[in-house]
C-alpha cells in the first residue's frame, strides 16, 4: 500500500470516527433535577425511573425487536421486551491525564431511554445482564451487543440492557417519535457564554448538549439494575434485584467509550462503593488509534493515539478486547500480553476474516423506515465490491461473552490466541489471500472464499469488508467432493469447539450450513 493510501485511509478513519458532518441541534432543555432513590453518602445513585412505556401500533421504542430491520418475535424466545426512561444528575468529567477522571461541571440533569430484553419468567433469568451503551455512530441507536451476541444471550437466559449514550441519537429519537421521547435531554449544564464553555464541538455535537453527562448514567443504570428499587426490572417480583453480574459491552464508538470508562471513571466507583458496578467488560473493535478513546467532554480532545489511557492493565475486573480485520492494524497499539494474574484479567482477540461494519448490526436495529422517520439516512448494506461481509462475527461474541461468564463465576480462564500475524507493517497472507493467525473459524481453515477487512464506497463502507469467492479449480483441487468439504469445516469446527473458541451451538450451524451447501 503507498504512503498516500494509507494515509487517506487514515484521514477517512478519523473523520468517520469523529463526525460525519452532519450539524446536531439541542437535545432538549435541561430538565429540572429528577428526585432521585436516595443513595449512602458518596455512593452511586438510582436515577429516577418512568415505565415501562406502554407500546401501542403508533407508538412503540424505536428500534423495538417487532419493529427491526427483520422483525424479532421475542416472545417464541421466552424473552420480553420494556422501555423505560431514566432521569438523574451526572458530573460532567475532565481526564487530563492518566488516573481517574476529575469533576468538570458537578450534578447536570440528564433524561435518557433505557432498552431491556429480558427473559419473561423469573426463573429462566441467570442473573447476568448485558449493558451496553448503544452505538450512534450512524447518529441514531444501533443494538449492535445484541445483533453480535443474542445467541448466547437467550441460550444462558441473560439479560441485554441498551441505553443511549449520545444527544445526537437522541435528537433521532425526538425526531422519531416527539411525545414518547419529549423529556430527553442531554443539556449543556454551562451557559454558552461562561468562559468554560467551548466555542465549537465536533460536527456530530452540539454546543447546546453535552455528551459527556454518559459516564454517571452508565454508572446509574448498572447501579439500578443491580438494586432493590421498586421499578428495577430484573427483580421479577422478588424484594431484591435478581442480578449477580453485570458485564459492559461497547462496539465500535460506543468501545471507546469503555476505555473512557474503565481507565476514568470505573475507579472513582470502585472508590466510593467499595465495588464497581461492571464485574467484567467486552471491549469490541476499539483500541489503539482505532476508536481506542474519546474526549472525556466535548470540550477537550480525546486521549493521544499512544496514550497510556488507551490501554488496560490492572482495572481490577476481566477484560476482552476483540477486534476485527478491519481495525486490527490501526488499533495495534491495543495489543499487550494475556494475563491470568488477579487484578489484571485480560485477553485480547483479532477476529480474522470477519469485518467491523456487519449486516447484523442493520438486521437487528431500527427498520429503514423508522431511520428515515428519525431523520436519519439509511446505511448503506452494499458497497462498491458488493454486500457487506456476511462472515458472522457472532460466532466469536458468543464464545466471548459464555467464556467471560465462566471466567468471573468459576475462575475458569478463556483459552488464549495469537494476533492476526503482521510483518512490516503489513499482514502476512496464506495462499487464497485470507490473514494468517487470530481467532480462527472452518471459513479460513476449510476456505471457499477470500475475506476482505475493507471496502470501499458511503459511509462506512471502509470498515465493512467483503468477500470474493475462490475459483471452481481452486475448490475441487480443494475438495475431492462435498463430503469432503463437509469433513474439513466439521474437523475445524469441532477443534475449536474443543478449544472453546466456538459454542457447541454455533459449532453444529456451522458444520450444519456446510452440508446444506452445493461446495465444491
Amino acid at each position: 500500500m503507498s504512503h498516500r493510501s494509507r494515509t487517506s485511509i487514515l484521514l477517512t478513519l478519523s473523520l468517520a470516527l469523529t463526525g460525519l458532518g452532519v450539524s446536531a441541534g439541542p437535545a432538549g432543555a435541561a430538565p429540572p433535577a429528577p428526585k432521585v432513590a436516595p443513595a449512602p453518602d458518596g455512593t452511586t445513585p438510582i436515577p429516577a425511573v418512568e415505565g415501562p412505556l406502554a407500546s401501542t401500533e403508533d407508538s412503540y421504542p424505536f428500534g423495538a425487536a417487532d419493529h427491526q430491520e427483520v422483525p424479532q418475535d421475542l416472545g417464541r424466545l421466552g424473552y420480553v421486551e420494556e422501555e423505560y426512561l431514566v432521569s438523574g444528575t451526572s458530573n460532567v468529567y475532565t481526564w487530563p491525564s492518566a488516573g481517574p477522571a476529575q469533576i468538570r461541571t458537578e450534578d447536570a440533569p440528564y433524561t435518557t431511554r433505557v432498552l431491556v430484553r429480558k427473559p419473561a419468567k423469573g426463573q429462566k433469568f441467570s442473573g447476568n445482564v448485558v449493558v451496553e451503551m448503544l452505538n450512534p455512530s450512524n447518529l441514531f441507536d444501533l443494538n449492535i451487543g445484541w445483533a453480535m451476541a443474542q445467541e448466547q444471550i437467550v441460550a444462558n437466559g441473560d439479560a441485554w440492557v441498551g441505553i443511549t449514550a449520545k444527544p445526537i441519537a437522541v435528537q433521532a429519537l425526538k425526531n422519531f417519535d416527539p411525545e414518547r421521547y419529549a423529556s430527553l435531554s442531554f443539556a449543556n449544564p454551562l451557559p454558552l457564554d461562561y468562559p468554560r464553555n467551548c466555542a465549537t464541538v465536533a460536527a456530530d455535537s452540539a454546543r447546546t448538549t453535552e455528551n459527556g453527562l454518559i459516564w454517571d448514567i452508565y454508572s446509574q443504570v448498572g447501579a439500578w439494575l443491580k438494586s432493590s428499587d421498586a421499578d428495577n426490572p430484573l427483580r421479577y417480583g422478588a424484594r431484591d434485584s435478581q442480578v449477580e453480574h453485570a458485564y459492559g459491552f461497547g462496539y465500535s464508538q460506543t468501545g471507546g467509550y469503555l476505555v473512557n470508562y474503565i481507565n476514568g471513571v470505573h475507579p472513582l466507583v470502585v472508590e466510593s462503593d467499595g465495588k464497581p458496578v461492571y464485574d467484567a467488560y467486552i471491549v469490541a473493535v476499539a483500541g489503539g488509534a482505532f476508536a481506542g478513546a474519546y474526549p472525556m467532554n466535548q470540550c477537550e480532545p480525546a486521549p493521544p493515539a499512544t496514550d497510556t489511557r488507551r490501554q488496560f492493565e490492572d482495572v481490577g475486573v476481566p477484560i476482552m478486547r476483540i477486534m476485527s480485520q478491519s481495525d486490527y492494524l490501526l488499533g495495534i497499539g491495543s495489543r499487550r500480553a494475556d494475563s491470568d494474574e488477579p487484578g489484571d484479567e485480560y485477553r485480547h482477540y483479532e477476529m480474522a476474516g470477519a469485518g467491523h461494519a456487519t449486516p447484523d448490526e442493520l438486521t437487528f436495529s431500527a427498520s429503514s423506515a423508522d431511520i428515515l422517520a428519525a431523520g436519519r439516512a439509511v446505511p448503506p448494506a452494499s458497497c462498491n465490491e458488493g454486500p457487506r461481509s456476511r462472515f458472522p462475527s457472532s460466532i466469536f461474541f458468543n464464545a466471548a461473552l459464555r467464556n467471560l461468564d465462566l471466567w468471573v463465576r468459576e475462575g475458569i480462564a478463556p483459552p488464549r490466541a495469537e494476533p492476526i500475524l503482521v510483518r512490516d507493517g503489513a499482514p502476512v497472507l496464506d495462499e487464497f489471500g485470507n490473514v494468517q493467525g487470530g481467532l480462527r473459524s472452518p471459513f479460513l481453515d476449510a476456505p471457499t472464499s477470500t475475506w476482505y477487512g475493507t471496502a470501499t464506497g458511503a459511509s462506512f463502507c471502509f470498515i465493512a469488508g467483503y468477500e470474493r469467492p475462490l475459483s471452481q479449480d481452486v475448490l475441487d483441487g480443494l475438495y475431492r467432493n462435498h463430503g469432503s468439504y463437509i469433513r474439513a469445516v466439521k474437523d475445524s469446527a469441532r477443534t475449536l469447539e474443543d478449544e472453546g473458541f466456538l459454542t457447541r451451538y454455533d459449532a453444529r450451524e456451522l458444520w450444519q450450513d456446510a452440508a446444506r451447501s452445493d461446495i465444491p
